[in-house]
């Protein structure tokens, strides 16, 4: 039976390679977007990979909006079947000290962010339990536990995730679907690549592993969590970062 994975925010840095990891794996892949366009790269990215529409294909939603992700996913489900494992990856940020902070600063992270946890899990949920089969891993942040200046609302809505993914995981291990958390360190992407050249260097060398992460280090995290070796995981964070959690 061809099993769905939907990854929200599927087409961005760390998405697209989650993607192309569960692609790897056998999963027909669904990347949520939200931005017109970035499906198209999305498309050129996975297909320069061997990956067709075949293996995968882009869906837009606004995630953020409950009633969008129902849209999405009941025509996810309507065309492929149930969702078996769903990717909560969708994210943004908006910085800035919390006295500066504006309300639409904030509730834009956490609507995309953490609402969108809530949003579409709720309505892949069902599916999932009643095939007896689930995994929902959602991506949090070291910045979840350890903070970061200027991230109130970043912080917040990564470690909301952290405290829904553990009370999800009592309520569904006995259906057989498993609820996990991965949170990222610095990954190479095009949000760090934009940084100043010290401001990169200095973090780096902050990274006892001597590196930012690539996508495919948080991909290979998700691929291991969504898969049937990890059946008996549920309720865990997993800290994906080079070490940078020993010095918390």
């Amino acid at each position: 039976m061809k099993k769905i994975a939907l990854v929200t925010g599927g087409v961005g840095g760390i998405g697209t390679g989650i993607s192309r990891a569960l692609a790897k794996e056998g999963f027909f892949v669904v990347a949520n977007y939200v931005v017109p366009g970035s499906e198209t790269r999305w498309q050129e990215a996975m297909a320069a990979e061997g990956y067709d529409h075949t293996h995968c294909m882009p869906a837009f939603g606004d995630v953020s909006d409950f009633a969008a992700a129902g849209q999405m996913v009941s025509a996810i489900e309507a065309t492929h079947g149930s969702v078996s494992v769903l990717v909560n990856c969708a994210g943004i940020t908006r910085d800035a000290s919390l006295r500066k902070m504006a309300p639409e600063q904030w509730h834009a992270v956490i609507n995309t962010n953490l609402n969108s946890v809530f949003n579409v899990t709720r309505h892949v949920l069902d599916g999932m339990c009643e095939q007896g089969f689930g995994r929902i891993i959602s991506i949090s942040s070291i910045n979840a536990t350890k903070g970061a200046f200027g991230q109130t609302n970043y912080a917040a809505a990564k470690s909301g995730i952290l405290g829904f993914t553990k009370a999800l995981a009592l309520e569904v291990i006995k259906k057989g679907v498993t609820v996990n958390a991965v949170s990222p360190g610095f990954i190479d992407t095009d949000m760090t690549r934009a940084m100043r050249e010290d401001v990169r260097n200095e973090i780096v060398a902050s990274i006892p592993a001597g590196r930012m992460g690539y996508p495919d280090d948080i991909a290979n995290a998700v691929v291991f969590l969504a898969s049937e070796a990890s059946s008996y995981i549920t309720g865990t964070n997993l800290s994906v970062n080079g070490g940078v959690h020993l010095y918390q």
